[in-house]
C-alpha cells in the first residue's frame, strides 16, 4: 500500500473523493507504466493528463523535432522549443507539471526492429501516431506482445478512436492493411482543427485510467468517432475477425520483419478512414 504524503494527497484529493476510484484506484495509477507513441497533437494531451493523474512512469517515443507548424495542437511544446527533440520538451513540461511522475524519452523512430523490446515492460500502449504504417504496427506488436493499447486517429474536423485488450478486436480486424503511399491525404495537406487533437487525446487518456483502476467499460470492441463540426458523435460495434491476419484463428502475421515502420501483410486492402494526423 503506497503511503500517500500530505502533499500527494491534496494533489490527488478529486481522485481519491471519487468514490470509484479512491486512494486505492490511485494507488493503481500511481503504480502504473503506460507507453505514449507520438509526442504530438494526440500524445500532447495524453501526456499531460497522465501525469497530471500521477501514472507513475511515463514512456515517450518519438523521433521527431518541434517544429513551428505542430504548436496549433501539440499543446506540450511551446515556442521556444522550436527545433527541439519533442520527447525531450515533453519530459521538460511534465517534470514541471508532476515531479512524481518517472519520464523514459527515447528520441528514435518505433520500428519493427525495437517495438517488441521497448513495449514489453509497460501496462498499456497508446498509438498517438501520424501514419498509417506506424499505427499498424503498434497493433501488431501489442497483439503479439499481449499489450492493451488505444488506437487513435485525427483528420480535419474528425476523429476516431478504439482500445484493444487480449482477446478482443483489434485496428487490424477493422482495417487490414495500410493504404498505399498517397492514398489518402495528411494534415499537411487537408489540415486539422487544433482542438481536435485535444478532444480525442483526452478520450484517449480517459481511457488508460480506466484500465489502470479497472473502472468503467473500455472501448474495446466499439469504435467511437465524431465531427466536431456537427459535434456528432457515434459509436460503432465491432466484431473480432476471425479472418485478421494477426489475432484470428490462423494469423499470417506472427513477427515484426519490416525495418521501416511496416509490417508484413498480405491481405487485400480494405477501405480506410483518411490519413490520420498528430
Amino acid at each position: 500500500m503506497t503511503d500517500f504524503t500530505d502533499k500527494q494527497i491534496e494533489r490527488y484529493s478529486r481522485h481519491i473523493l471519487l468514490q470509484d476510484i479512491g486512494a486505492e484506484g490511485q494507488e493503481k495509477i500511481c503504480n502504473g507504466k503506460v507507453l505514449v507513441v507520438g509526442a504530438g497533437g494526440l500524445g500532447s494531451p495524453v501526456l499531460l493528463y497522465l501525469a497530471a493523474a500521477g501514472v507513475g512512469t511515463l514512456g515517450v517515443i518519438d523521433g521527431d523535432t518541434v517544429d513551428l507548424s505542430n504548436l496549433q495542437r501539440q499543446v506540450i511544446h511551446f515556442t521556444p522549443d522550436t527545433g527541439k527533440p519533442k520527447v525531450i520538451s515533453a519530459k521538460e513540461k511534465i517534470n514541471r507539471l508532476n515531479p512524481d511522475v518517472n519520464v523514459i524519452a527515447c528520441h528514435e523512430r518505433l520500428t519493427a526492429g525495437n517495438a517488441l523490446d521497448i513495449i514489453k515492460d509497460y501496462d498499456f500502449i497508446v498509438d498517438g501516431t501520424d501514419n498509417f504504417p506506424v499505427k499498424f504496427l503498434i497493433n501488431d506488436a501489442c497483439v503479439l506482445a499481449g499489450k492493451p493499447f488505444s488506437h487513435g486517429g485525427i483528420l480535419r474536423f474528425e476523429g476516431q478512436t478504439l482500445t484493444h485488450l487480449p482477446g478482443t478486436a483489434c485496428y487490424r480486424c477493422l482495417f487490414h492493411s495500410p493504404p498505399p503511399p498517397d492514398a489518402a491525404p495528411s494534415c499537411s495537406q487537408s489540415g486539422v482543427l487544433g482542438a481536435v487533437a485535444g478532444m480525442l487525446g483526452t478520450i484517449q487518456a480517459a481511457e488508460v485510467l480506466k484500465f489502470l483502476t479497472g473502472t468503467g467499460e473500455l472501448l474495446t470492441n466499439r469504435l467511437l468517432t465524431f465531427n466536431a463540426k456537427t459535434m456528432h458523435f457515434q459509436t460503432i460495434t465491432l466484431k473480432k475477425n476471425p479472418n485478421c491476419p494477426v489475432c484470428g484463428a490462423h494469423p499470417t502475421i506472427t513477427e515484426l520483419t519490416a525495418t521501416d515502420g511496416r509490417t508484413a501483410c498480405t491481405v487485400g486492402l480494405k477501405s480506410c478512414i483518411p490519413s490520420e494526423c498528430a
